[in-house]
């Protein structure tokens, strides 16, 4: 059994003060803005619904439901889309969320999410935001360098941009998007040999997506944000559910992130809107999780509805938790947050 420690407690008010000043400069950025905050709820019909997002549940005991299967929140943007919708422009939420994951130095079942969206504007637009932010919340706190582990980058420091298609050919030697036609169906084969000759094992069972996370992973993102901020963007479509696609090329979709001090910061899109589009890509990814995980989550339909009166928009999620971390010098997620989750 865990003990309380109130010299745990006191070891962590230094980060805990630094949490303060970055949410209070953040939030004075976004009213200088003209957004709204919002506050959404934790409960909802579907947690998400995409391939590897694993939702934390609840039942709901009330008699007339029939003991219905409720789901806590693993990112507010379902709710946030549904008021932009209805006709709000510019919104944004320190957001409760939860994800059914493991513990580490950088992930923890419940944190907090910044979320939020611009209408009319495009990508590049929640790109410059995402900077802004970021160094506004260290200037408040008179940080001059981000800082994880060894990795020290100084907050003036110009942010790097690179595609993934770019990345993939640069780190790993991989030609990504010729795995990919113009109708955008995938040739898992190729992608397998192509990652095989750049040194990241295939397993048999493993699909387009798979390779793609292992490349990703091995070879791509131990480069990112090392000397500077680097935005990766251009997305494959496979890997960008709730993106709409880039005009220069359907292969790829508008989403980004941004990853500081080799932590992914950031992941931001260009939002797709299409309502008949984004039920495709829904239904598939859930055919994909009930193959891989054995259950699969419900659609929001309320969502789908709501698409169809959405205007064009853009919007991040951003780890607050993990930004707090790299301004004030945090090893772990845990000693920024005021209540750290314990498990069993």
């Amino acid at each position: 059994m865990t003990k309380w420690n109130k010299d745990k407690l006191q070891d962590k008010l230094p980060f805990l003060h630094a949490r303060n000043i970055a949410k209070n400069a953040i939030r004075n950025w976004f009213i200088s803005q003209n957004f709204y905050e919002v506050e959404t709820a934790q409960l909802q019909t579907s947690p998400g619904n995409e391939v590897h997002l694993l939702g934390l549940s609840t039942i709901w005991t009330a008699p007339d439901l029939q003991n219905q299967e409720m789901f806590f929140a693993t990112s507010p943007e379902f709710s946030c889309k549904k008021l932009i919708a209805g006709g709000m422009e510019r919104i944004f939420e320190f957001a409760r969320v939860f994800r059914n994951r493991d513990l580490s130095p950088i992930h923890t079942p419940e944190f907090t999410m910044l979320e939020w969206y611009r209408t009319n504007e495009d990508w590049n637009k929640v790109i410059e935001d995402t900077l802004a932010i970021c160094k506004n919340a260290a200037i408040a706190n008179g940080a001059e360098n981000y800082r994880f582990g060894q990795i020290s980058i100084p907050i003036s420091e110009p942010t790097e941009r690179i595609t993934l298609q770019q990345a993939f050919l640069k780190y790993a030697g991989v030609d990504m998007l010729s795995t990919i036609t113009e109708n955008c169906t995938t040739n898992r084969d190729e992608f397998a040999r192509l990652s095989l000759l750049s040194g990241v094992n295939v397993d048999d069972n493993d699909n387009w997506s798979d390779i793609f996370t292992k490349i990703l992973v091995a070879k791509i993102e131990p480069h990112l944000g090392i000397s500077a901020p680097t935005i990766l963007c251009e997305y494959p479509l496979p890997e960008g559910a709730l993106a709409q696609k880039c005009r220069h090329d359907p292969r790829v979709v508008e989403r980004f992130e941004l990853y500081i001090c080799g932590v992914e910061i950031a992941n931001g899109f260009g939002e797709l809107i299409d309502s008949i589009e984004q039920r495709n890509r829904f239904e598939d990814a859930m055919r994909q999780q009930k193959e891989i995980y054995g259950k699969s989550y419900p659609i929001d339909e309320e969502l789908l509805e709501a698409l169809k009166h959405m205007p064009p928009t853009s919007g991040v999620a951003l780890g607050f938790e993990r930004l707090v971390m790299l301004i004030s010098g945090a090893r772990r997620i845990s000693d920024v947050q005021w209540d750290e989750f314990k498990g069993g």
